[in-house]
């Protein structure tokens, strides 16, 4: 089964049967035995069920999930019978591109001399078990950089001029090789940062993030190793452009700096980089 953009579930009981759940668990994963439990905004993570065997409750889920496997797991059923359903998910095809990174390459993205967009934005899901790596690194005109990296499982954004540093710590225990949603949008004098269902809104100088013609977006090869990024980046877009896809076509923009490559269908390999045939990752 493909990764899904799953939006529904809905269960009958067993056809001919006092055998219904009355109430049941949504888990969803990627592997088969990593699991994850999902929670509606309200945190409520159990659902109601069915009060026969033959009507269809359906669950519309406030925030779709993207996923492979999908497992329900019993709260409680009819008394006068046993455990027992029909289950139907609904969902659409999901679009991504997966780098998977080992620490041996890396992506560079050029970037225009003079952006055109008064917003920009990036954009990532990411996933890994390493609690620390650089996921994104960004050079700037008279030394402003801008880095995004993962520390004992939380995102932090570093913003740095000259001397002056600014440090943003966001979210946590994210190292738990689920997929995980970053969103940066820089207008003006600040940034939104989202990570999952979070946001964060940070007043920043308006120097930060104007970077020159000759200067990239991606996995700096200075970075120390120990610091690269393990694990997997799925659908990279800058101000809506797929970087990843971008590498696919070898477009002139996208520079990658590799030591073995492998690209299949999807899987490529290293933070913003491609996957090694040794190291065989799986996104």
């Amino acid at each position: 089964m493909k990764r899904t953009q799953i939006t529904a579930v809905a269960t009958q009981g067993r056809y001919g049967s006092s055998d219904w759940l009355t109430a049941y668990l949504l888990m969803f994963s990627d592997t088969g035995h990593n699991w994850r439990q999902y929670r509606q905004e309200d945190s409520i993570g159990m659902f109601s069920g069915n009060s026969n065997a033959d009507s269809v409750v359906q669950h519309k889920l406030q925030q779709t999930v993207i996923a492979r496997y999908l497992r329900l797991l019993p709260v409680d059923w009819n008394t006068n019978g046993r455990i027992g359903l029909r289950v139907e998910a609904y969902g659409c095809p999901y679009n991504f591109d997966v780098v998977s990174f080992t620490g041996q390459s890396s992506l560079l993205f050029r970037l225009s001399p003079k952006p055109t967009m008064a917003k920009q934005s990036i954009s990532l899901n990411f996933k890994t078990l390493k609690n620390s790596g650089t996921l994104l690194h960004a050079d700037g005109q008279s030394g402003h950089s801008v880095t995004l990296e993962l520390e004992k499982g939380t995102l932090v954004l570093r913003l740095q001029t000259g001397k002056t540093r600014h440090l943003v710590s966001l979210g946590s225990l994210l190292d738990d090789q689920h997929w995980h949603h970053f969103v940066a949008e820089h207008q003006s004098t600040h940034l939104n940062l989202t990570v999952d269902k979070s946001t964060l809104w940070v007043q920043i100088p308006s120097k930060f993030i104007r970077v020159g013609a000759d200067q990239v977006l991606g996995l700096k090869r200075s970075i120390q190793p120990n610091r690269n990024f393990h694990g997997c980046l799925e659908n990279v877009l800058y101000n809506g452009l797929s970087l990843v896809s971008l590498a696919k076509q070898n477009d002139q923009r996208v520079t990658m700096q590799v030591k073995c490559l492998n690209l299949s269908n999807y899987i490529f390999s290293k933070p913003i980089i491609i996957t090694r045939h040794t190291v065989p990752w799986i996104c």
